[in-house]
């Protein structure tokens, strides 16, 4: 039987670093699913760094959009993150309601697995409302896939300070 834990948190709050901790307390061997679109040099040495540090005993694979495409049975996956994710669709797309479907569909079809996965997500909605259309459009979608992710999930954990509160 699978489980779903989400991982959420304002920036640097500790939540991917949680996430591969608990990984790794879960298995030996975990896989690493990266979302990230790579835009420029800057970001591209910062997943170099990310991914040494992470070591040898992680798989590391790098999916944009399509998770439902990746057999990770029976393996405990970081799937980090859900932003990215959603902004990979949205980009697309530039439709909220289209991503949003697309990005429960691939979430359905990924999570349908007997593995163990941890998502990694932001709170962006905690701030404010933007004066940038754009960015209001996206809070929405990310808001939105962030609640259906944790409805789905087994446990959520809201990172404060470095600091994992479960609620969920």
């Amino acid at each position: 039987m699978g489980k779903i834990i989400l991982v959420t948190g304002g920036q640097r709050s500790g939540k991917s670093s949680y996430a591969e901790r608990l990984a790794l307390s879960l298995s030996e061997n975990p896989v690493y699913v990266a979302t990230a679109h790579i835009w420029d040099d800057e970001f591209r040495e910062r997943v170099k760094r990310h991914q040494q540090g992470r070591g040898r005993n992680w798989t590391n694979i790098e999916e944009e959009k399509y998770l439902g495409n990746i057999d990770i049975t029976d393996r405990v996956a970081v799937v980090d993150c859900i932003t990215l994710w959603c902004t990979n669709f949205y980009f697309e797309t530039q439709d909220i309601e289209k991503s949003l479907e697309m990005v429960k569909t691939e979430f359905d079809k990924f999570t349908s697995q007997d593995a163990t996965f941890i998502f990694v997500t932001n709170e962006i909605g905690m701030g404010g409302t933007s004066e940038n259309k754009v960015q209001r459009m996206f809070t929405d979608l990310l808001g939105w896939a962030n609640q259906y992710i944790a409805s789905k999930a087994d446990e959520v954990i809201l990172m404060v300070s470095g600091i994992p509160m479960k609620i969920k």
